[in-house]
């Protein structure tokens, strides 16, 4: 199978600060009043044409921040990441700008993504009709609701034609018809042996859609594999997890991090 992503030890670390002055101290002084934060620890995996991958894992997990470092929006802290083909990210208002119309959006987002403008006329009435926002599509995207907003970002990404396809979310939002029309072309694009990585909280679509899961637990890469084979596992948990009480479920979440955060400096 042809390798299509490859990441190897990717870590993302944010600086956390409780106050704006924290934050000042933090660039004046030597070991500053910030404390780290890891998103994304130690993550290592590869990805092929025509794998499905079900990101799956509770809130806060790094699902978002290991899409937006896959489709290059963010860049890790440390570690690499390689992606062959062109990349592009489905998530709700991603890459819109609000004050623009969402017509000189379409054309925007595929100026950046290497079209001529030639190109953008002929693409622009087939992604207009996907998205099927009406006049809207001449307003700015600021009147648009979520729903709106995340059928012309769908629109737009399914219709430059990726390799890779980073679905975040995107189909939580707007009409029954919509999503099954999204569905379809997403099911079209997994035929024609993409690389589609799909985030939902929603356990059903990742075992109708997806050909593999891959875990994330508060950071850390948890399990990979089929989902026969992985997902079972993490239904397992979710059970245990929602059975907890909410001061149970920080506390587990604290002690996740705690053990991340000792094998890190273990690490170093």
């Amino acid at each position: 199978m042809e390798e299509t992503v490859i990441i190897k030890n990717v870590y993302k670390k944010y600086r956390m600060h409780s106050k704006t002055t924290d934050k000042l101290l933090d660039i004046i002084l030597p070991g500053g009043r910030g404390e780290d934060f890891y998103a994304l620890q130690n993550i290592s995996f590869t990805a092929g044409k025509g794998d499905v991958i079900g990101l799956i894992g509770v809130n806060g997990s790094g699902k978002s921040t290991l899409s937006n470092i896959i489709a290059g929006v963010i860049p890790p802290t440390t570690g690499t990441v390689e992606t062959r083909g062109q990349t592009s990210l489905i998530a709700i208002s991603s890459g819109l700008n609000n004050q623009l119309t969402g017509r000189e959006n379409i054309e925007l987002k595929c100026l950046m993504l290497g079209f001529s403008k030639k190109e953008i006329k002929e693409l622009e009435p087939e992604i207009i009709e996907f998205a099927d926002i009406g006049k809207f599509i001449d307003q700015p995207v600021k009147k648009y609701s979520s729903g709106m907003k995340s059928r012309l970002g769908f629109a737009i990404s399914v219709t430059v034609d990726p390799d890779i396809l980073i679905v975040d979310e995107a189909l939580s939002v707007g009409d029954q018809a919509f999503a099954e029309k999204s569905k379809n072309k997403m099911y079209s694009f997994r035929d024609g042996g993409k690389t589609i990585f799909f985030v939902s909280h929603s356990i059903k679509q990742i075992k109708d859609f997806c050909n593999k899961a891959l875990w994330l637990e508060y950071g850390e890469l948890k399990d990979y594999g089929t989902v026969q084979d992985v997902v079972p596992k993490y239904e397992k948990f979710l059970k245990e997890y929602k059975a907890m009480s909410h001061e149970e479920q920080k506390k587990f979440k604290q002690r996740a991090v705690e053990k991340q955060s000792k094998l890190i400096e273990l690490a170093k």
